[in-house]
């Protein structure tokens, strides 16, 4: 058995001049981690999202997938890694059809997104987006422009196309934001059936602390750029630094919640 984290940081640090954005933070995900990022606006939380996906390169620190540094690899390479993620504002085409997203992250990971629109729509890749549409609850939209689709499906979408991807990590940035109150559970159960199937590892950054209780198996709290704790979600939840920089107004609440758990 592998015994070494999934993703590991050792002291990743991000500056824009003056500004520490994300400040020495060393992390170790294992294979099977359902692990929540939480922390008010500005703590650093997508951004220390942006240099585990390539986005944004660090100014100091290291990463690791599964044992091998991804310090100066594009999206695209880490996607070939094992790794993918899904964005606050889905990364979507407005004319292509829900069904031609999902044969693009298919033919992606394939490796053959880039070649002639005859194997995109292959037959086997065609009934393999139906496979999908189907495990996310998409069929009636299939050939519906995603420009006409509600923002709680286009979440969906977003998330089915990196799992098409077939990670072993899988990272999240705010899978609720913009989604109704009414839409948020029911969203994320959907997503966790499959995750749960998948056996997918996952990093999500999330501000609805119902969610976070719900689905993670442990928390990760930022506070202006740093790590102010680590643990499981019960114990992080009691914290009390964690309870008045991050949870704030919700803090009884949740303090209660924790100390019932």
């Amino acid at each position: 058995m592998n015994s070494a984290p999934l993703l590991e940081t050792r002291g990743l640090t991000v500056r824009f001049g003056a500004v520490v954005a994300v400040n020495k933070v060393s992390v170790r995900i294992d294979r099977g981690d359902v692990v929540g990022l939480i922390g008010t606006n500005g703590a650093g939380k997508t951004t220390f999202l942006n240099m585990v996906t390539g986005y944004l390169r660090p100014t100091g620190g290291e990463i690791l997938l599964d044992g091998r540094s991804t310090l100066g690899r594009s999206p695209r390479e880490l996607v070939a890694h094992g790794m993918a993620r899904s964005f606050q504002v889905p990364q979507l085409f407005p004319e292509m059809t829900v069904r031609e997203h999902l044969l693009f992250a298919l033919a992606l990971a394939d490796g053959s997104a880039g070649g002639l629109l005859k194997p995109l729509h292959s037959a086997q890749r065609q009934a393999r987006a139906a496979e999908v549409l189907g495990r996310f609850g998409l069929q009636s939209i299939g050939e519906r422009p995603v420009n006409l689709v509600p923002q709680g499906q286009r979440k969906l979408i977003d998330i089915a196309m990196a799992l098409s991807l077939k990670p072993k990590l899988l990272l999240l940035d705010e899978p609720t934001s913009g989604v109704s109150s009414a839409e948020k559970m029911p969203l994320m159960e959907v997503v966790f059936d499959v995750i749960r199937a998948s056996g997918v590892t996952v990093l999500f950054v999330e501000h609805d602390m119902d969610v976070v209780r719900r689905y993670v198996t442990r928390i990760l709290a930022f506070r202006d750029g740093s790590m102010i704790a680590d643990g499981a979600p019960g114990e992080v939840m009691r914290d009390t630094q964690v309870a008045s920089a991050v949870l704030r107004g919700e803090a009884p609440a949740a303090l209660a919640k924790a100390g019932a758990a």
